[in-house]
C-alpha cells in the first residue's frame, strides 16, 4: 500500500515508521528543511521538503497514486487544504488531523474522509485510567465486556515467579489470559511456559465483571479515584478535566500561568484552578493536594511531567500518570516513579491504523513500550478457520486470541473454543504477522 503522509511531527514521524516497518511504500512530506532531513536519516521511507497543501508537492509525492492520504501536522487549516488538494488530484481515502469544532463541521464537503482528534481520544483514555486507579493502561473492547489491561508486577505479587501454566492451575473459573509481557524492552507472546518475574510490563485480556480475581493475581489492585490533581492547561488537560468533573470525581488544576488558570476557571467552574508551580513540594501541602488519590501530569513538556509526576509520588498521592511526547523515555521511567503514561500520538496512530488496516479489522489498539497491536477482526463466511479450535489453527508464536466477541457475548477463549462464522476475534500480534492476522478473518 502507498501511503503518504503530511507532517513529519509527533505522529507523523511514529505512523512512518511503524508503517514502513511493516513493508508499506510510505512518503513523507515536511514543511521543515531540519526535520525532513532528520526523518530521511532516521526512517526508511521517501521524505520530501515542502507544503503539503500544494497540489504541486502533492504531484511530486505520489499522492495520485496513494491507496491513502493522512494529514497531520500541528496545523488544523493545513490537515484540510492537504485533504482538498489531494482529493483533487484523485487520492482515494483522506485522513486529517483536526482539533477546532469549526473546522470539523465543513471537513467533509472539503474531502475528508475521517477526522481524528488525538488530544479528545487522550483524555477518554485518562478517564479510564482514573476510574481504574492501579494499572498503567485500560483498552475496552466489545461495548466495555472485555478490557485488555496492563500493569507492572511488583515483588509481592502472588504470581511473581511463576509459569503461566502453574497460574492458571490456581486459579478457579479462569475468565483472564496474560496475552504479552513486555520485559527490558522486548515484547514475549505469552504462552503456558512463560514465567512472570517482578517488574514485567504484562498485558492481559479480561472479562470485565470478572477482573479482580485476576488483577489480585497480578498484584494489581483498581481504586476509582475521588481526587485527581492535573497539571497543566493544554488542551488534554483541560478536556481531561472536564471529563472528570462529568464523572464527578473532584478535579484541581495546576499550572503557572495565572491567565490561563483564570480561562479555566472561567470556563469549567466545577474545576478548582490553582496558579503554581507543579514541580515544588511546598504546594502540595499548602495547597491540600497531596491529599489526592492521583496526579495527571499533562503539561506541554515531557521534563515538567515527569517531574511533577515525581514530586507527587514523594509527597504521597499513590498514583500518578504522565503525558509523554518522546515514548523512550516511557520504557526508562514507567513502572518505576510513574504508574501510568499517555502519548496523543499514540491515540491519534490507534485512530489511524484502524483505517489503514480496513476490511475486516474494526479496531486497533498500539502501546506505550511495545510494537505490538491488539486488533479486532471479524471472521468473514468464507474463511478457513470456522469450525477449528484455537489450537488446530497453530497461530504463529508472535500472535495470540485474546477475547472473542459473539454476538451479545464477549468472553476470554481457551485452547479448545471453535472459532464460529461471524465472531470478532481481539488479535495481539507483533509487527511481522499483522498481514497474516488480516488473511486469518477470511
Amino acid at each position: 500500500m502507498r501511503i503518504v503522509v503530511i507532517g513529519a511531527g509527533a505522529v507523523g514521524s511514529h505512523l512512518a515508521e511503524r508503517l514502513s516497518v511493516e513493508g508499506q511504500d510510505v512518503v513523507v512530506v515536511e514543511s521543515d528543511p531540519g526535520t525532513a532531513v532528520d526523518v530521511q536519516e532516521q526512517i526508511d521511507c521517501l521524505v520530501i521538503n515542502g507544503n503539503g497543501s500544494s497540489q504541486e508537492v502533492l504531484e511530486e509525492a505520489g499522492a495520485a497514486r496513494a491507496d491513502l492520504f493522512i494529514a497531520v501536522t500541528s496545523s488544523d487549516a493545513v490537515n484540510v487544504l492537504a485533504c482538498h488538494a489531494a482529493a483533487k488530484i484523485g487520492t482515494p481515502r483522506r485522513i486529517a488531523r483536526v482539533e477546532d469544532p469549526q473546522l470539523r463541521a465543513g471537513a467533509a464537503a472539503l474531502g475528508v474522509d475521517l477526522l481524528i482528534d488525538p488530544g479528545d481520544a487522550t483524555a477518554r483514555e485518562l478517564e479510564l485510567l482514573v476510574r481504574q486507579r492501579g494499572v498503567s493502561e485500560v483498552r475496552e473492547f466489545a461495548d466495555g465486556k472485555l478490557e485488555l489491561i496492563g500493569g507492572y508486577i511488583g515483588p509481592d505479587a502472588p504470581a511473581a515467579g511463576m509459569a503461566l501454566t502453574e497460574l492458571r492451575g490456581t486459579v478457579e473459573g479462569w475468565s483472564w489470559l496474560v496475552a504479552a509481557i513486555i520485559r527490558h524492552g522486548e515484547t514475549i507472546i505469552a504462552r503456558g511456559g512463560t514465567r512472570i518475574l517482578p517488574g514485567d510490563h504484562v498485558l492481559i485480556m479480561v472479562e470485565t465483571d470478572k477482573a479482580d480475581a485476576a488483577l489480585d493475581m497480578l498484584g494489581l489492585h483498581l481504586e476509582p479515584a475521588r481526587k485527581v490533581v492535573i497539571f497543566g492547561t493544554t488542551r488534554v488537560a483541560e478536556l481531561t478535566a472536564k471529563r472528570l468533573c462529568q464523572k464527578n470525581i473532584q478535579t484541581v488544576l495546576v499550572d503557572p500561568d495565572p491567565d490561563r488558570v483564570r480561562h479555566v476557571a472561567t470556563e469549567n467552574p466545577r474545576v478548582v484552578a490553582v496558579c503554581g508551580d507543579p514541580t515544588d513540594p511546598k504546594l502540595f501541602h499548602s495547597e491540600g493536594l497531596n491529599s489526592a488519590d492521583a496526579a495527571l501530569a499533562l503539561t506541554g513538556w515531557d521534563e515538567i511531567n515527569i517531574l511533577g509526576s515525581l514530586v507527587a509520588k514523594a509527597v504521597g498521592i499513590p498514583t500518578a500518570v504522565s503525558r509523554f511526547h518522546r515514548l523512550d523515555l516511557v520504557t526508562l521511567l514507567a513502572g518505576v516513579g510513574i504508574d501510568g503514561a499517555v502519548s496523543s500520538r499514540l491515540s491519534a496512530a490507534n485512530e489511524i491504523l484502524r483505517f489503514v488496516r480496513r476490511g475486516r479489522i474494526h479496531s486497533v489498539v498500539t502501546f506505550q513500550d511495545s510494537e505490538a497491536e491488539a486488533l479486532e477482526v471479524e471472521v468473514a463466511k468464507s474463511s478457513n478457520i470456522i469450525g477449528q479450535t484455537l489450537r488446530e489453527i497453530h497461530l504463529p508464536h508472535d500472535v495470540i486470541v485474546g477475547g472473542i466477541i459473539r454476538g451479545d457475548q464477549a468472553f476470554v477463549p481457551r485452547g479448545q473454543t471453535k472459532v464460529e462464522e461471524g465472531d470478532r476475534l481481539i488479535v495481539i500480534s507483533l509487527p511481522d504477522s499483522i498481514q497474516l492476522v488480516g488473511e486469518l478473518s477470511g
